[in-house]
């Protein structure tokens, strides 16, 4: 295991202070706020640490309400509103500073057999074939050196490929909204910490790493890298179908139905290698022109 990755683990390892209250802490982000999917990540944590081990997590709904700080800690408050026979649920308010900025419900639901269909896996190439993330961003001689290291320190836990030009290495005319990256830890998970909430909440955080290029794809946008847009998060679903490991590479196949009134929404679907349809994904963020444009 990587050092990057032990460390996203801790990250990830909240401090349980009451039956129902934990606390969790932040890390530098490649924009001045705390990274989105770390908070949705931690707050499934805090739910799932409520819940029998028996009962994965099967659906998500979330929203970001502020800016989190990365210099302080954030609460989680995790509130028991059902356990039925079936069905588990929780509600996770994240708190800082005394002002809720992160609520999540979360769903969990006992093994059972029944109906099995799925939308078939796209084509995509060989993700060992695919250029790492070092490799793409050190080429792009057009990206604030400064940039390219924040992006590589936040994704140095997890293996992360895109299989075409993301969004700040090519921009200027608009492109199919259509995006495709590969990804999984960078080292295997094994012991005590080898469960399947841990791969879940894995997916959670590097789930919100790349939703809405496909936004800014249609639109000839480079991104927050570039600074040609501004944005952030909004509110983001998960649906957990299958059971899939996070250290094994995953297939994130994102599009973009629609962008309108400063908001643009991307959905995706993640497949194991195998072709088996493992999460269903849904976001809206905001996506705002800046001014001078």
């Amino acid at each position: 295991m990587s050092h990057a990755l032990q460390d996203l683990l801790d990250l990830l390892d909240l401090e349980q202070i009451e039956e129902n209250i934990f606390r969790g802490r932040s890390r530098s982000a490649v924009v001045p706020r705390v990274f989105g999917g770390q908070v949705a990540a931690q707050a499934l944590v805090a739910a799932g640490r409520t819940v029998p081990q028996d009962r994965p997590a099967h659906s998500l709904h979330a929203y970001f309400l502020r800016a989190g700080d990365p210099g302080a800690p954030i609460v989680y408050d995790v509130e028991r509103i059902r356990d039925g026979r079936s069905f588990t649920t929780r509600r996770v308010v994240a708190i800082q500073h005394g002002r809720p900025i992160f609520s999540l419900s979360a769903s969990f639901q006992a093994h059972e057999e029944g109906l099995d269909h799925q939308a078939p896996m796209p084509a995509s190439p060989d993700p060992v074939a695919l250029p790492t993330s070092e490799e793409r961003l050190r080429g792009y001689d057009h990206l604030d050196p400064a940039v390219v290291e924040r992006f590589l320190e936040a994704r140095e836990a997890i293996d992360l490929r895109y299989v075409d030009e993301p969004p700040y290495g090519k921009f200027g005319e608009p492109r199919e909204p259509h995006s495709q990256v590969w990804f999984r830890t960078n080292g295997k998970l094994g012991g005590a910490v080898d469960e399947p909430l841990l791969h879940v909440v894995l997916a959670t955080y590097v789930s919100d790493m790349t939703l809405l290029d496909s936004v800014l794809l249609a639109h000839g946008r480079g991104g927050w890298a570039v600074g040609d847009v501004v944005g952030a998060s909004l509110d983001h679903a998960m649906w957990f179908h299958r059971p899939f490991r996070a250290d094994e590479w995953l297939l994130y196949d994102q599009e973009s139905p629609s962008a309108h009134g400063g908001r643009g929404l991307g959905q995706a679907r993640i497949y194991t290698q195998e072709g088996r349809l493992a999460v269903s994904v849904i976001q809206e963020g905001v996506v705002r022109v800046p001014r001078a444009d």
